[in-house]
């Protein structure tokens, strides 16, 4: 596999805050590698170091041959990015926006012509193309930033939450974009997500970050392999007497979460009789039990014993925190 991105003990601090803590991973060209986590986990600071936006406080790393730090021109123009914030103007049609980004990467008149036309036909603006942004939708609005860091060819993609607050049906189509356009144009793509479904739908490998660390990096199939056999997840006004009863050889796992249990079990179909009958003879009162096949959702839980949603609410304590700490 030729090497798109190589990260080496990759490392960033905000005075005593360690964003991102030692990480390191390779990226093979024509790869989708995601990046997966709740805010304050560190994505968006590993994106923003490998873009040469963010300086590292240590460590190193190689995009498309390049060092982020000795060589930041080369690095800027070998890649395309959509910030997880709107960059585009406003008050100019779509366009003029393409027309400007293409001006500034100095792409000849006609050529940058033809790759706008191309591009917006691509994200299907073309019959915008003479609108002002403002008009419009969240939706068209990120299908032309993706066309506009497209632009200049960029060899890598950088994707920040590229779906963030957009309705399913949007987040849906879009991709569906990025899967064309790694298909078909052999872009190497690096997401930021936390929408778990995204992650499993798009990538052919994540790294689950938490609290700055890379705690799993594999395929996603590989990780929800890596939990085994089947999920019971109950819901209980007493999730913790659960825990305490169903202490059986036959569960690999169990773990108390969000006003949930969560149990790891081979063939969960043979057991869930046993599991019902036990916490009635406890007087344990089940509101919903249901089986499933592991899912990225379990796979985060496994590693660290919360749901995205809770570790969601401890990343965005962790970014207040943060953002008092620069204020002072």
């Amino acid at each position: 596999m030729t090497t798109a991105i190589h990260v080496d003990h990759l490392t960033r601090k905000f005075k005593d805050l360690v964003a991102v803590n030692e990480i390191s991973f390779e990226i093979g060209k024509g790869e989708i590698f995601g990046l997966l986590g709740p805010n304050g986990a560190g994505k968006t600071t590993t994106l923003a170091m490998l873009s040469t936006m963010l300086k590292p406080t240590s460590g190193t790393a190689m995009v498309n041959g390049m060092n982020i730090v000795h060589n930041e021109d080369g690095v800027r123009k070998s890649i395309g990015i959509v910030f997880q914030d709107q960059s585009l103007d406003e008050e100019l049609t779509a366009w003029e926006n393409m027309d400007f980004h293409g001006r500034l990467y100095r792409i000849p008149g006609e050529i940058r012509y033809q790759r706008i036309t191309e591009l917006l036909n691509l994200v299907e603006l073309l019959d915008r193309k003479n609108d002002i942004v403002k008009t419009f939708s969240g939706g068209m609005r990120r299908r032309l930033e993706i066309a506009r860091g497209l632009l200049h060819r960029p060899a890598v993609l950088f994707l920040d939450e590229p779906t963030l607050g957009l309705d399913p049906q949007t987040r849906n189509h879009l991709w569906q974009y990025i899967a064309t356009l790694n298909k078909e144009h052999g872009i190497t793509i690096i997401l930021t997500t936390h929408y778990m479904e995204e992650a499993d739908r798009l990538c052919h490998r994540i790294a689950i970050i938490d609290h700055g660390k890379i705690i799993a990096l594999d395929s996603p199939a590989n990780l929800k392999d890596g939990i085994g056999g089947d999920v019971v997840t109950i819901t209980s006004s007493d999730p913790s007497a659960i825990v305490t009863v169903l202490n059986e050889p036959w569960i690999s796992r169990i773990e108390q979460h969000d006003g949930e249990v969560t149990i790891n079990l081979q063939n969960a179909e043979q057991h869930i009789g046993s599991i019902v009958t036990l916490l009635n003879r406890n007087g344990i009162a089940i509101e919903s039990i249901s089986i499933h096949k592991p899912t990225l959702e379990d796979v985060f839980l496994s590693y660290t014993g919360k749901t995205i949603r809770e570790e969601e609410a401890d990343g965005k304590a962790n970014m207040r925190m943060y953002q008092k700490m620069m204020r002072r």
